[in-house]
């Protein structure tokens, strides 16, 4: 596989239900969706023509497409609520034989475990998945095959997964996995909230990035921790989310698949 074609994959749709527009946001004089851009395309395997924020073909969407091409990145536009089938079609329209997938909500992604978990996947054809673990929430991301995308859907049950849609690859048994642990103790923050999903958030994120950002230049995961460790006021603006947001992961992350003997099992 050392020879594929890779890329990445970043969904994001501009009508969130409690942060409308968030990606297009405003910090430190770009938006949002550009700051993350710009962590996905330092990949050593991604280009910045691949790679591929999927949308959908909502027209609120639009702006996002004009924000995507104006950094140089690439567009799929696909089904609103099924991203596996929405990666799925990506996968196929840019010949991707692998990639990385990065949450929109996460601008902070680390370029060097989307590095990692690409070349992991890439050295052993037997897996299909690899994941960072045990970082900051938001700062995590993953690295899947074309096969493993095929098997996810051959099994899964089509409908809304916007919500905990990597659990077909990682909770199934269906593709065989790996996980990389943080490299560094400098990498951890056990209390960190690093996702963009209410207002607070993005405040949050304006504090660190008014504290460590330079245009041109990518500051570092041990940045940003070494900062939180020094700022408990800055951690603390978003510090009381976690609870509302994981009630919500589980009422919205109703996952269905049939299994190898094609019995019908709920994730």
């Amino acid at each position: 596989m050392s020879a594929a074609k890779t890329g990445a994959l970043i969904p994001i749709r501009l009508a969130s239900e409690r942060l409308p527009g968030k990606a297009l946001m405003d910090i430190c004089g770009c938006p949002v969706l550009h700051h993350l851009l710009d962590r996905v395309v330092a990949c050593r395997y991604v280009e910045p023509r691949d790679a591929v924020v999927c949308t959908t073909e909502e027209a609120s969407d639009d702006a996002l497409v004009a924000a995507v091409e104006a950094y140089g990145a690439s567009v799929f536009r696909g089904h609103a609520d099924d991203i596996i089938r929405r990666f799925h079609d990506a996968m196929e329209a840019f010949d991707f034989a692998a990639v990385v997938q990065v949450d929109g909500d996460d601008p902070l992604t680390e370029t060097e475990y989307m590095d990692r978990t690409m070349e992991q996947l890439l050295a052993n054809p037997g897996l299909g998945i690899v994941s960072s673990d045990g970082l900051p929430f938001g700062i995590n991301c993953k690295s899947f095959s074309r096969a493993a995308m095929g098997r996810v859907m051959a099994h899964y049950q089509a409908g809304a997964n916007d919500t905990g849609f990597i659990s077909f690859f990682t909770k199934t048994g269906l593709v065989e996995q790996a996980v990389i642990e943080p490299i560094s103790p400098d990498h951890v923050h056990d209390e960190a909230r690093l996702t963009l999903d209410y207002e607070v958030d993005l405040e949050f994120f304006r504090r660190i990035f008014e504290a460590l950002y330079v245009p041109g230049e990518i500051f570092s995961l041990a940045q940003v921790v070494a900062f939180l460790r020094d700022n408990p006021q800055t951690l603390s603006i978003n510090a009381d989310l976690d609870e509302e947001y994981w009630q919500r992961w589980n009422e919205k992350a109703q996952l269905e698949y049939h299994d190898e003997n094609g019995r019908r099992r709920t994730i």
